[in-house]
């Protein structure tokens, strides 16, 4: 996402303009990004060659997607890594898309995860079922006696810079820009993936020890119900979000992240049958960008 530049010569399908009925999809990813038990390039290789069945398709670097994406009707973020590792030039992108009108998927007006972790706080507030999050020391009271507590900086991602520490540690702690939150003692962890608000599949970590050993997961209705709530929070109409929970001993499902900008979504795991329908639906909702806009 550096400044943007002027290209070297006119663009072959500038934004807006109809080739044949392909559109032309700019997908954002980061190849090479060392994602901890995950393969960021398998998962953007495997999607960007389905997307290719109905549209243009290109891949780049988010470090480039400023400079390209004025060639392109819809640019899709996908598996682009942490964005704190280049803050900057990610604000810049948000800018540069808005003031030019890029049709942006997921639409960068989330309120989860690509807005920073303050969600946390309003959904808290606002009495949703999520792991009780506060933000200042004045506000410690406010949540439920642990063993341990979970310190996490508000623009976090992907766990970096998370601590986990005792209870007579937290009156020293600076708070500055780091949300606080009980260490909850779960039976497992389980995300619900959805497309347009419409929920496609869910998948479970059954060890808690570890994360992204994955399995397929049959929710109940209430399981669904509980994830809807957040999309339907949320407010976008378009895109690709991940919701992701944890079971508590007692069996509550509680929110641990709201994940709206790249959710990584384990396409490796899903039968064929579940995986098709997906992609159907981004399919769909890149077509629904454009009609809309």
């Amino acid at each position: 996402m550096r400044e943007p530049v002027t290209p070297a010569g006119p663009s072959p399908h500038p934004r807006g303009a109809s080739v044949a009925a392909q559109p032309t999809v700019l997908h954002v990813t980061d190849l090479a990004y060392p994602a901890a038990g995950r393969r960021y390039c398998d998962e953007d290789i495997q999607l960007s060659t389905r997307l290719r069945e109905d549209f243009t398709v290109a891949l780049c670097h988010p470090l480039d997607a400023v400079r390209l994406m004025d060639g392109f009707d819809v640019v899709l973020v996908r598996n682009s890594g942490p964005v704190l590792h280049y803050r900057d030039e990610y604000e810049e992108f948000r800018a540069q898309a808005a003031a030019r009108g890029t049709r942006v998927l997921n639409p960068l007006t989330g309120r989860g995860d690509m807005a920073g972790k303050r969600y946390l706080l309003d959904l808290t507030a606002a009495g949703y079922p999520v792991i009780p999050t506060v933000d200042r020391r004045e506000h410690l009271d406010r949540l439920p006696q642990s063993p341990a507590y979970v310190v996490k900086p508000e623009l976090g991602a992907d766990s970096i810079g998370l601590r986990v520490v005792g209870p007579d540690e937290l009156g020293g702690l600076a708070l500055d820009g780091c949300l606080v939150q009980p260490r909850i003692d779960f039976r497992y962890e389980v995300s619900f993936y959805f497309v347009d608000r419409v929920f496609q599949y869910a998948l479970n970590a059954p060890r808690p020890d570890r994360r992204w050993e994955l399995a397929p997961y049959r929710p109940d209705a209430a399981d669904v119900e509980f994830a809807q709530r957040f999309v339907d929070w949320n407010t976008l109409d378009h895109g690709i979000q991940r919701v992701d929970a944890c079971r508590t001993q007692d069996g509550r499902l509680l929110l641990v992240e709201l994940e709206d900008l790249n959710p990584y979504l384990s396409l490796d795991l899903l039968d064929g049958t579940t995986r098709d329908a997906f992609v159907t639906a981004v399919k769909r909702s890149v077509r629904s960008l454009l009609d809309a806009g």
